[in-house]
This record gives C-alpha cells, sequence and structure tokens, in this order.
C-alpha cells in the first residue's frame, strides 16, 4: 500500500477523533492508529524495494550505454582499418572514431546524471514521507499518550483525598504543531 495514502489515513483518524472539551486534546481510536503504523512499517520496505529496482534499472542503462559505446568504438577501429591505405582517409576515420567516442561517452555521461537524478529525486521523495509518516506517527502516539495522560488526572479529583496525595501528575509536555493544530508532545 502506498505510504502516502496511509498517512492521509492516519491523519484522517486524527481528524475524525473526539476533541477534548476546553484542552487541545483529541481522543483517537488506538487499535486503529496502530493498525495503521503496522501498515506503515510493511509499507516501507516496498518503497525502498522500489528505490531498489530504480537503481538496478540504472545499471542496466548505463551497462547498455557502455556497450554501445564500446561497439562504436569497435566500429570506429574497423573502418580506420579498411582506410589505411589512404592517408587522408585514414585520418578523417581516426577524427571521426575520436568525436563517436566522445559523443558516446557524452551520452553514456548524461544517462548516468539522468539516471543519478532520477534515483535522488525517488529517494528524496520517499525520504520526505517517511519523515512525514514520522512527524504524523510520533504525534499521534503523543496525542494518544497526552489523552491517556488526563484520564487519571480526571479521576483524581472525585477521588478520596488519600488517593489524591498518593498520585503524581506526570510532567507536562512541549506542544507540537500538526497542520493548522498544535498538540502536546
Amino acid at each position: 500500500m502506498d505510504i502516502q495514502h496511509l498517512v492521509d489515513r492516519l491523519e484522517d483518524l486524527i481528524d475524525e477523533g473526539r476533541h477534548v472539551p476546553f484542552s487541545r486534546f483529541t481522543m483517537i481510536d488506538e487499535e486503529r492508529a496502530l493498525e495503521l503504523i503496522d501498515q506503515m512499517r510493511i509499507s516501507i520496505p516496498e518503497e525502498i524495494e522500489k528505490a531498489a529496482r530504480v537503481l538496478a534499472q540504472r545499471d542496466r542503462i548505463l551497462a547498455q550505454a557502455n556497450e554501445e559505446a564500446a561497439r562504436i568504438v569497435q566500429q570506429a577501429r574497423e573502418r580506420s582499418n579498411e582506410m589505411i591505405d589512404r592517408e587522408a582517409m585514414v585520418q578523417a576515420a581516426q577524427n571521426r572514431a575520436a568525436n563517436i567516442v566522445e559523443q558516446a561517452h557524452q551520452e553514456a555521461a548524461e544517462i548516468m546524471r539522468d539516471a543519478d537524478n532520477y534515483v535522488l529525486g525517488v529517494l528524496s521523495n520517499l525520504e520526505q514521507q517517511l519523515s512525514k509518516a514520522m512527524t504524523v506517527v510520533r504525534n499521534g502516539i503523543n496525542s494518544v499518550g497526552a489523552t491517556s495522560e488526563t484520564a487519571p488526572a480526571a479521576a483524581q479529583v472525585s477521588s478520596p483525598p488519600a488517593a489524591q496525595a498518593s498520585y503524581a501528575a506526570p510532567a507536562p509536555r512541549p506542544m507540537v504543531e500538526v497542520g493548522s493544530r498544535t498538540e502536546q508532545k
């Protein structure tokens, strides 16, 4: 499954959560959130496999370019050997062979640059998606954690004074901005 789709589903889950009145907290279905996180863990290796296929394709294209360059060089050598009897023709053939070799090297270098740029783009996109996914996951986990931390505080209000004295409230967590909302980290 596409990692971006999973991130969208996790964001929808957070958006669908119930807002806790008079706070910035949102309650979400923990089971659904954990299920989405598990699906993301499964999906990430698929994205890496896609990148590996792109790298393999780049290597295959480079091998083809090198074979083509070798073939062109061999053809140029054969032509120059056939024209060795004529001095002027030999010089022209050698110049042409050098141009063909140079052109082949330039084409191979261009193919290599294009393949590297494509791979870099795919990997950068994957890195951005993974970073976004990790931010969303962390915020979801923190949101769930913050929601569970508010539950003992509510129970404390209705507890007898002896129970209140034994309970220590957890330290507040720093706030993290998610989209247009601010979540507690």
